[in-house]
């Protein structure tokens, strides 16, 4: 998994996921509020392994992973934990960014991890050997497509896409966003941002965090059974531009 799109809004941010998994993954479980460590995290949770690959920590504060790091990996487990459970990790400290700065990750399988803090967007990436942080600027749009799925070729059509869609809708609500999320594209199933490879694999969720100076909202669409959720954590205003 999977495709992530972060979008600035006016006083908005906007982080979206595409959930990709192989269709005998258990099912998640609807988001709601757990207490990791001393902290309150807003998630859906994987029935499989206990970790996720989205999370809302309050107004200023969300995250999202994606499997692999810069290219393609031969996985090699076992591994010493989940990257959705190291998620989880990160984001319970008080200081993400530095948690994943300070984290031993040698023997967890390569991510990419996407993180607001404080209204700060930082690219962090773990390629199983080394970690590399990049501070992104938070007034730009972004998509990410997972290395482990999408080849460089396919990386690029999905920024082509984004592009394009953005030109056409410069100042998107959460349902424009949504929309994109479920259709974009270009008939290719196997590559399509809502994407079916042969019913094996394919998009099994999508989930949106909204941001603003007054709510963090998250809004979470299972397509397995069609339900629909959405949760407020408590708000506290972003300031930190």
């Amino acid at each position: 998994m999977c495709t992530v799109t972060f979008i600035r809004e006016q006083e908005h941010f906007f982080i979206t996921s595409n959930r990709d998994e192989k269709i005998n993954r258990g099912k998640a479980l609807t988001p709601r509020i757990y207490k990791v460590g001393m902290t309150d995290l807003l998630f859906p949770k994987d029935p499989d392994a206990g970790g996720t690959w989205i999370v809302l920590k309050d107004a200023t504060t969300a995250a999202v992973l994606l499997n692999g790091g810069f290219v393609s990996h031969e996985p090699a487990p076992p591994y010493r934990r989940s990257r959705g459970l190291i998620l989880l990790d990160i984001l319970a400290a008080s200081d993400p960014e530095g948690s994943f700065g300070e984290m031993n990750l040698i023997g967890i399988e390569p991510f990419t991890l996407i993180l607001l803090q404080e209204c700060k967007l930082h690219e962090c990436r773990w390629d199983g050997q080394k970690k590399f942080k990049n501070l992104l600027n938070a007034q730009q749009n972004y998509i990410w497509s997972s290395a482990t799925l999408y080849s460089e070729s396919t990386q690029q059509r999905r920024v082509d896409w984004f592009t394009k869609w953005h030109t056409t809708y410069p100042h998107p609500s959460l349902q424009n966003i949504l929309h994109f999320h479920r259709f974009a594209g270009d008939g290719d199933q196997k590559n399509d941002v809502h994407m079916n490879r042969g019913g094996l694999l394919l998009t099994v969720s999508i989930t949106a965090i909204q941001l603003t100076g007054e709510r963090a909202l998250m809004h979470y669409l299972d397509l397995k059974d069609g339900s629909v959720f959405s949760q407020e954590m408590n708000a506290f205003p972003c300031i930190a531009l």
